[in-house]
């Protein structure tokens, strides 16, 4: 059962990592399934995502929910019917959740060198400027995260990352930094936290009340 670590960002908010070792048959049968997400399971066309899915539900399960107390609003938006706040995210060998008291947002990214190409699209790329090669690929796969996060917090139409979501300087050591959204003439802050998991970027925003 690979479940693969708990990192506590504070006392209510906690993310959950799941390692997906396991083929599909061998998760499909290990968890329950409401119908609709039956119905969402079998749309998927690529067994990475199938998978992901999947072992979003062992997560839930593993921490004492089920897909049951899982549902999603008509932005696509997960929510808890306990009222928890939830987020989710999964790439490839990786699925996570972050369960919070408050409005979360995560991202999971695997590291690649095309994250450096297309990096003027999303973000200001004086943020790179200094650093080698791995360090480029780490710092903007980690915007990319935040603007992910960012975006899955506010959840509203007609957002961009390079025109409205904004990071501060910050370094890969420090783990932390804060961000601006700039959207539909209001200014929000949002802290987040970054950790490296094996060859991904784990990202958390939470917004600054």
């Amino acid at each position: 059962m690979p479940f693969y670590k708990k990192i506590v960002i504070n006392k209510t908010t906690s993310i959950f990592i799941w390692k997906i070792e396991e083929d599909f048959n061998t998760l499909f049968r290990q968890v329950q399934l409401k119908d609709v997400s039956l119905a969402r399971l079998e749309s998927m066309k690529s067994e990475s995502h199938q998978n992901g899915f999947l072992a979003v539900r062992m997560l839930l399960q593993h921490i004492g929910y089920t897909d049951f107390d899982l549902y999603y609003d008509n932005f696509g938006k997960p929510h808890l019917k306990d009222g928890k706040q939830i987020s989710i995210s999964h790439s490839c060998d990786f699925s996570s959740i972050l369960i919070s008291s408050t409005i979360t947002g995560i991202d999971l990214e695997v590291l690649k060198e095309k994250i450096v190409t297309i990096a003027p699209r999303f973000m200001d790329v004086r943020h790179l400027e200094g650093l080698n090669n791995v360090d480029k690929i780490k710092k903007a796969t980690v915007i990319w995260g935040v603007k992910e996060s960012i975006f899955k917090i506010k959840n509203e139409k007609g957002i961009s990352f390079p025109q409205h979501i904004f990071e501060k300087e910050f370094h890969l050591d420090d783990n932390r930094g804060i961000a601006q959204l700039r959207f539909n003439n209001i200014i929000e802050e949002y802290c987040f936290q970054f950790e490296f998991v094996e060859n991904y970027a784990l990202v958390c925003a939470f917004q600054n009340k």
